[in-house]
């Protein structure tokens, strides 16, 4: 039963506790962003005003709730790298709570009350990112990701193009065959396809050059 001696483990494990957990998730779909060639590696620990960067890691005002992380142009894009990366979070949590587990069972570490929180929220996690849904905001859980790609049922990428118009002297962004925008300066072209491009994951960034499609960035979708 739930008594007023038991008020400090709820706050150990929810301002301590789960925030390390987030983060073990994360870096686990970072691992394997990194290992599939994914560039601009950001993980985000909270939410709310930024407290402080270092290198990679972003920690939020509300840093006990929530996380994230984001990267892009993968290099491996295959469906099996996919699936690495959003199943990397899981495994993290499980490698790590199995760690815990095998200290207290060799005696290196002492049971207790971080250790059972530890082990006990680590699984919370890896249900609930494993468990196949859909989120309020539109996104998915890890598993349903994961499931869809099992069935080969990827999400649709977007395609932006920058393509030069001879006729009008001018850089058009396309969205797929449809014009978004004009401008006179590759430079500002190719920024506002990044812009779209990056807010409508997963997508391709295509470059006409030399009368040939190139692909010179990739925003794959990220995981929670």
């Amino acid at each position: 039963m739930f008594g007023f001696q038991d008020i400090p483990k709820f706050f150990l494990a929810f301002f301590v506790v789960l925030p390390v957990i987030s983060f073990l998730h994360e870096g686990g779909h970072v691992f394997f962003a990194w290992l599939m060639g994914g560039k601009n590696i950001k993980v985000t620990v909270g939410t709310g005003d930024v407290l402080f960067r270092l290198g990679m890691l972003e920690v939020r005002q509300y840093y006990f709730w929530y996380g994230h992380c984001s990267f892009d142009n993968l290099k491996r894009k295959q469906r099996l790298a996919h699936i690495l990366i959003f199943s990397g979070g899981m495994l993290f949590n499980a490698l790590s709570a199995l760690a815990v587990m095998y200290l207290v069972e060799k005696g290196t570490v002492e049971a207790g009350m971080l250790t059972y929180q530890f082990t006990y929220f680590s699984m919370y996690y890896i249900f609930f990112a494993l468990l196949p849904m859909p989120y309020p905001d539109g996104s998915y859980s890890d598993g349903k990701y994961i499931l869809d790609l099992i069935r080969n049922r990827p999400k649709a990428e977007y395609i932006y193009r920058i393509k030069w118009n001879k006729e009008n002297e001018q850089w058009q962004v396309l969205d797929n065959k449809n014009v978004v925008e004009t401008f006179h300066d590759e430079d500002k072209a190719l920024a506002r396809a990044h812009e779209l491009a990056e807010s409508h994951r997963p997508s391709r960034l295509l470059h006409t050059k030399n009368g040939e499609e190139v692909e010179v960035f990739n925003y794959p979708k990220v995981p929670l």
